[in-house]
């Protein structure tokens, strides 16, 4: 007996979703996580683990500068690199909270509101750009944009330089790690080191990865299952479980065509490019730590992590998800939680 047509319509379309998918990681957007990961696991580490999709996060970080992640963390948390002294970069990414605000968009200076969502800074140093619509190669280019945006920070350089030299303590602290006062330069190399040290091991999953199958639960197993089977891994894989890659919004279903109002912001990384083949493409979001860090997606469109499943089902999959494979889903996504400086997030 034939298939009937609607199946084969149904199987065809699932196909293409999965080689839509393929294709975008074996072409130009794909980029190795061990590339971009100073803090890349040993060879034979990576030999053991080579089977999955996604890496553990390797817990020492013996490469980064101990004296700049203490600099750049104070540097992080001032408010005075704001023009009124009044938004630091933990206003929108305070640590508490996963490394994020938990807003559709951000409010920044004089109340002024934010274009797209920001983005969790915790294990942004795996990320191969930063961004959504990765305008920034490297987290020290990454630290001009919120300073100098007027409607984030909305300072200059040389405000924000004055400010520090005007400051005994941090005058000294820059002269002992740079052999001089402080300097634009310096304030971003040592602002994206402290960020590079923000990696979150030792999740329930990492510890599957190394083969703790007790880990898990059957169901959360079963969940990791249908994040593979259903391609969802190929997208998000590498140890930041994403930021290695850019993709569509919409890849099987277009996103913005139920959206009421489109915004600049929602172009994506056609708005660096001007490449019309970049329209609505953005960078894959980490799914480190996802559960907290609500609300989902460069517009913030999604409020629970079940909502954020069932929009990728539909509209990166072209297939509806069932309640309980969403259950399993967001069950294992849990599982992605880590610890921050030793301590469960």
């Amino acid at each position: 007996m034939g298939v009937p047509s609607f199946a084969r319509n149904g199987m065809l379309r699932w196909l293409l979703g999965s080689v839509v998918i393929c294709f975008a990681i074996g072409g130009i957007y794909l980029h190795s996580w061990a590339a971009v990961s100073d803090g890349a696991e040993p060879a034979d580490a990576r030999e053991s683990e080579s089977s999955e999709p996604i890496q553990p996060i390797q817990a020492q970080l013996t490469h980064l500068d101990a004296r700049k992640i203490a600099l750049g963390k104070q540097l992080f948390s001032d408010p005075r690199l704001s023009d009124n002294n009044l938004v630091s970069c933990a206003t929108c990414h305070d640590l508490a909270t996963g490394g994020s605000d938990r807003k559709a968009r951000s409010v920044g200076i004089h109340g002024a509101l934010g274009v797209i969502n920001a983005p969790t800074v915790l294990n942004s140093g795996f990320n191969f750009s930063q961004f959504w619509d990765g305008r920034a190669e490297t987290l020290e280019k990454q630290v001009d944009g919120p300073i100098q945006s007027k409607i984030e920070m909305g300072s200059t350089w040389p405000e924000v330089i004055d400010k520090l030299r005007g400051s005994r303590d941090y005058t000294r602290a820059f002269r002992e790690i740079y052999d001089q006062g402080p300097t634009s330069g310096a304030v971003k190399d040592s602002i994206a080191e402290f960020e590079r040290s923000l990696t979150t091991p030792n999740s329930r999953f990492d510890r599957f990865l190394r083969h703790d199958t007790s880990a898990l639960t059957s169901e959360e197993q079963e969940g990791y299952r249908l994040f593979k089977s259903f391609g969802c891994a190929s997208c998000h894989q590498g140890v930041g479980v994403g930021g290695n890659m850019y993709q569509k919004m919409g890849v099987m279903v277009p996103y913005f065509a139920d959206s009421a109002h489109v915004t600049a912001a929602d172009r994506g990384r056609f708005n660096v490019t001007g490449d019309p083949r970049d329209l609505y493409m953005f960078k894959v979001p980490s799914l480190r730590n996802v559960e907290m860090t609500p609300p989902y997606f460069h517009d913030g469109s999604a409020a629970t992590l079940p909502d954020a499943v069932r929009t990728m089902g539909k509209y990166q999959l072209g297939h509806p998800l069932a309640q309980h494979e969403v259950e399993s889903i967001v069950a294992f996504l849990k599982t992605l939680t880590g610890e921050l400086n030793g301590k469960p997030l």
